[in-house]
């Protein structure tokens, strides 16, 4: 598996599949799978628990989608970005942006 340049509460574009276009934000990243909110929703059926005061019924659940699906969204562009890792002087890595050299990690280290 390639190093993912994708973390989480990252703006991603959905590249493939059903909901190609869609943006979300990055909740969870397992492997080679990243969770994005509100993105390929599948219907899953729920039984009924009284103990636990949850009705039944069909419920709308949010499945991952891979890695090479998503490509990295820049909101105040408007636009994908493509990602390059770099070495700052002082040893620390950032996520620069391809196009235009800007750093895409907010903190600065």
């Amino acid at each position: 598996m390639a190093v993912l340049k994708i973390k989480k509460n990252d703006t991603v574009k959905i590249i493939a599949g059903k909901d190609k276009g869609k943006t979300g934000l990055v909740k969870r990243i397992d492997g080679d799978r990243i969770l994005v909110g509100g993105i390929n929703l599948k219907k899953k059926a729920i039984r009924p628990n009284p103990q636990a005061n949850e009705k039944g019924g069909h419920r709308s659940i949010e499945h991952s989608v891979h890695y090479s699906n998503v490509a990295l969204f820049d909101t105040k562009a408007e636009a994908i970005v493509k990602v390059a890792v770099k070495t700052l002087d002082d040893g620390t890595r950032v996520r620069v942006n391809r196009k235009n050299g800007e750093k895409i990690d907010g903190e600065d280290k």
